[in-house]
């Protein structure tokens, strides 16, 4: 089998951030690494499942909302991957990060889809530490820009 593109993204070095992480014809996928890989330090799964219905939430009612294919957690618990049609400007996807980050940051209320008649693990919820990591990334991305959505920027 062939090793798949995410594979050979050296986590050694991935810093916290957002990048392109492949493109497969009209579909942008962006990496959204919210944890520096290896380190010990994961989004818990209550954190990332309240911060998975948040950001879903958010996109889904922006102005591009049309353009969001896919938001979901990655595996390892250190981020997200954002799939986008590519008739979103990359800067576009960078803005709907940072706002939906803010919106998470911000966030008091109940969490959008988490009753037991819509969510298949109603309480694994964890909106403060949702609301942690996205403050931390608000500051992560606050100066982000195209040229950084490439792994081997070195700016």
């Amino acid at each position: 089998m062939e090793r798949i593109a995410s594979f050979n993204v050296n986590h050694d070095t991935l810093e916290k951030g957002m990048y392109i992480s492949r493109i497969d014809g009209d579909v942008v996928t962006y990496d959204i690494r919210m944890k520096k890989p290896n380190m010990g330090d994961y989004v818990s799964n209550e954190a990332l499942h309240t911060f998975e219905h948040l950001f879903a939430t958010y996109a889904r009612n922006s102005e591009i909302s049309d353009k969001v294919i896919y938001i979901g957690p990655m595996g390892c618990r250190t981020g997200f991957y954002l799939l986008m049609r590519d008739t979103a400007t990359r800067q576009q996807a960078i803005d709907l990060a940072r706002e939906s980050f803010k919106f998470i940051s911000e966030y008091k209320g109940e969490i959008p889809g988490a009753a037991r008649s819509e969510c298949g693990n109603s309480e694994e919820h964890d909106l403060e530490a949702a609301r942690a990591v996205a403050i931390d990334m608000v500051e992560v991305l606050k100066d982000w820009n195209e040229e950084k959505l490439d792994y081997d920027y070195e700016g």
